[in-house]
């Protein structure tokens, strides 16, 4: 094992109006904590956790119709992000441009991005 399944993140132009939805949906309530104004809003309970993003250009989903995929990643917490780095590249990942103070953005071998989040 590498690393442990944190969020769930959907990608959206409203974060809070969809976090409110899926609370409403899941019984979650918002996790203030783990929420970052209206950009990153975060709803958790029972062991689970679901993130929301900010994306203004979204494009939605045209579900069945792969024209406009669906849009959304993971975040993996990992205890050491250089040895979790070298193990995901060893696994056919590829690190994307973008990252923060604790996470760094990769892409499966399929091209799905996902995150490793360190020091939370």
């Amino acid at each position: 094992m590498i690393g442990r399944l944190r969020s769930v993140v959907i990608d959206c132009p409203d974060p809070r109006a969809l976090a409110a939805f899926y609370s409403a949906l899941l019984g979650l309530p918002l996790d203030e904590e783990g929420t970052d104004g209206d950009r990153w809003v975060v709803i958790s309970g029972s062991g689970h956790r679901l993130a929301f993003q900010q994306a203004f250009t979204l494009r939605p989903p045209t579900w069945p119709d792969p024209a406009v995929p669906q849009q959304i990643h993971l975040d993996v917490d990992v205890d050491d992000v250089e040895a979790a780095e070298k193990q995901v590249l060893a696994l056919g990942a590829r690190r994307l441009p973008g990252e923060g103070d604790d996470f760094r953005v990769y892409a499966d071998p399929a091209g799905h991005p996902f995150c490793l989040i360190f020091g939370a």
